[in-house]
């Protein structure tokens, strides 16, 4: 939580291509003025968690932080939208540091590739057969192998994505942990998952990649059948998000729990 408030003068503004998020922006803009994203102390987001995770892609490692407001469908990382007041908002609003994951992919023809998510790296199955799987922490085989649809590996924020979903954990957004969920597990039938140090490094490896191909996911980015993916949180690499008192991320994670 913030100790003082921190003054945003200079304010930059991006929106979803949806006409109610385009007409906030050219609202606030005539209200607050706007610089571009170089010159900006803060960037408002105007739309859905779709536009929030393009934003903190596009801001990571900046040290410019992102303050959201919901201007479409789904914004669970979003602020209420309110056009009065914005930069006493600003001015109060709690700093959240995230880390994305990093993905390495390797594919059958022995192609490298690497990624990043802030929600999650998904493995899906591309064809009718389930896939096959062997999931290591660590450089140990801890299952020899999951035939399923797919698994995931989230993070805090991106646990409330896919990862609920699926029927995976919610994570305090501070918590030092991922998610490890699997996707119509058919065996081992009872394995829903594990909670895992987000400094671990997770390999899975496709089995029977030929027959069975497997997609891999980091966020947008997709891979094509892969034969292995290393997955690892990059904690040196962040974007700073800014959330209105009492509608933290903490705080909604919490009411999801509940809810």
């Amino acid at each position: 939580m913030n100790k003082s408030a921190t003054r945003y003068d200079k304010i930059a503004f991006i929106a979803s291509a949806h006409e109610e998020a385009a007409a906030a922006r050219r609202d606030l803009a005539a209200r607050y003025g706007e610089v571009s994203i170089d010159a900006a102390d803060v960037v408002v987001a105007l739309g859905g968690d779709g536009l929030m995770l393009q934003a903190l892609h596009e801001l990571r490692n900046k040290a410019t932080p992102i303050y959201g407001m919901n201007r479409g469908s789904v914004g669970f990382l979003m602020n209420e939208y309110r056009a009065d007041g914005l930069k006493d908002r600003l001015a109060d609003a709690e700093r959240v540091v995230i880390h994305p994951l990093i993905m390495e992919a390797v594919s059958v023809d022995g192609k490298k590739q690497r990624a990043s998510a802030f929600n999650e790296v998904s493995l899906l199955r591309q064809s009718y057969q389930a896939a096959k799987l062997r999931i290591a922490v660590d450089g140990k085989v801890r299952l020899a192998e999951l035939i399923c649809d797919g698994i995931l590996v989230a993070t805090p924020v991106g646990s409330t994505a896919y990862n609920l979903s699926a029927h995976g954990p919610i994570l305090p957004v501070n918590a030092p942990l991922l998610a490890l969920t699997p996707l119509s597990a058919f065996r081992p039938r009872r394995w829903r998952g594990a909670l895992l140090p987000d400094k671990a490094e997770i390999e899975i490896a496709v089995l029977e990649a030929d027959k069975r191909p497997v997609s891999a996911v980091a966020d947008h980015f997709e891979v094509r059948s892969v034969a292995t993916v290393t997955v690892r949180m990059d904690m040196a690499s962040s974007t700073v998000m800014l959330f209105d008192p009492g509608h933290s991320l903490d705080e909604r994670i919490l009411a999801e729990q509940f809810g």
